[in-house]
């Protein structure tokens, strides 16, 4: 598949960013309190690092075969057969992935707010409008993407900055948790919440200048990641990682109790369940896209959007599959776990491989689009 040099260095930060900042953003701060109590800020830094080291070998893979996506390059690397496993497993993780996200999207929404409506019609309504959306080219995924960045960031940024009026400090010491055994499970667990940077593997052959690649991936890991560790602060700030415990989606709980000066908004949920419809929506985007091209790329076909609807049935019946919202959850943490192996540990031996036997990508191409520019 040919790759048109579409995508600006401001639309790779957007696609990074609002990809990354999803779903997940709703059972983070419980996700990490788990884990190391009032050290969850910790849990939740470290997890950005781990999450930042599986993106910058991504990035370097990228910019070492600018003219590829992973599906192709690492046949260059490994072999044929190997590098197809591979890419399967790939394909297989992020349709998990997607399920799952439009899963836990259509759990939330009857549990939340349209308590009479079925749960296979909040889910097979937003795979919907994520998997059309597909069919166009890369060009268009990254206008959209950049278009919804800032209904994402500035809400989210005022609801945090609202809510640290009512934080107790005291709620965040000892920094590193009073009970941190569970930290190396929290750190993946929130690691596993990135793994939607992926989708840098598809954005960089369409960048116009593949050479700033890490300048996006620094960027985009930044700004989502420190939204993510803000809003854990506050709601440990303001609830206190025991009451945390009891509570299913604190975040949400966290935007119910701030509301806006002088009572012109009494609470801020339904602004940000405004801001995390979008972040799902952006993410699962994103994940449907990475799925339909990397099975055209396997198959060698010139166009994608045979299957930007071929998956959707299958998709949803994945998403169905878990009994209630208990076992939802123990399987995204379970599959998301997984998932590093193949968002990390993959790549990581393709570029160890890459090295040691020399090969590289054509970079004329590359090289005489980011001039043209």
């Amino acid at each position: 598949m040919e790759y048109p040099r579409r995508i600006t260095l401001m639309q790779a930060i957007a696609i990074l960013t609002s990809t990354i900042i999803g779903v997940g953003v709703l059972a983070l701060p419980l996700i990490a309190v788990r884990a190391a109590d009032t050290g969850a800020p910790l849990v939740t830094l470290l997890g950005v690092c781990l999450a930042f080291a599986g993106l910058w070998i991504i990035t370097i893979l990228g910019m070492r075969f600018p003219n590829q996506s992973i599906i192709r390059y690492s046949e260059r690397i490994v072999g044929r057969w190997p590098a197809r496993l591979g890419s399967v497993m790939i394909i297989i993780f992020f349709m998990l992935l997607t399920a799952l996200t439009a899963r836990e999207f259509g759990a939330v929404v009857v549990t939340a707010v349209l308590r009479q409506t079925p749960l296979e019609v909040t889910v097979i309504v937003m795979l919907l409008l994520a998997g059309l959306p597909t069919r166009n080219d890369m060009g268009t995924f990254a206008s959209i993407h950049l278009f919804y960045l800032p209904f994402l960031l500035a809400p989210a940024l005022v609801i945090v900055a609202l809510s640290l009026k009512n934080a107790n400090l005291l709620y965040l010491q000892p920094l590193w948790g009073n009970e941190p055994s569970g930290m190396l499970t929290g750190v993946a667990t929130v690691a596993a919440l990135f793994q939607g940077a992926f989708i840098m593997s598809i954005v960089i052959p369409s960048m116009i200048e593949p050479r700033k690649a890490m300048k996006a991936s620094i960027w985009g890991i930044m700004i989502a990641g420190g939204l993510y560790l803000v809003t854990v602060i506050a709601t440990v700030a303001v609830f206190g990682p025991e009451e945390i415990k009891e509570l299913l989606w604190p975040t949400l709980e966290l935007a119910r109790t701030t509301s806006l000066p002088a009572n012109v908004l009494e609470r801020l949920d339904i602004v940000f369940l405004f801001v995390w419809v979008t972040a799902v929506f952006t993410t699962l985007y994103s994940s449907y896209q990475l799925t339909v091209h990397a099975m055209s790329e396997l198959f060698r076909l010139r166009d994608h959007k045979l299957f930007s609807l071929f998956l959707l049935p299958f998709i949803f019946i994945i998403a169905l599959l878990p009994q209630n919202t208990l076992q939802l959850y123990q399987l995204i943490g379970t599959v998301g776990r997984f998932g590093l192996y193949i968002t990390i540990v993959y790549p990581a031996l393709l570029l160890l491989m890459a090295v040691v036997r020399g090969k590289r990508g054509d970079r004329s191409a590359a090289n005489k689009a980011g001039n043209i520019s």
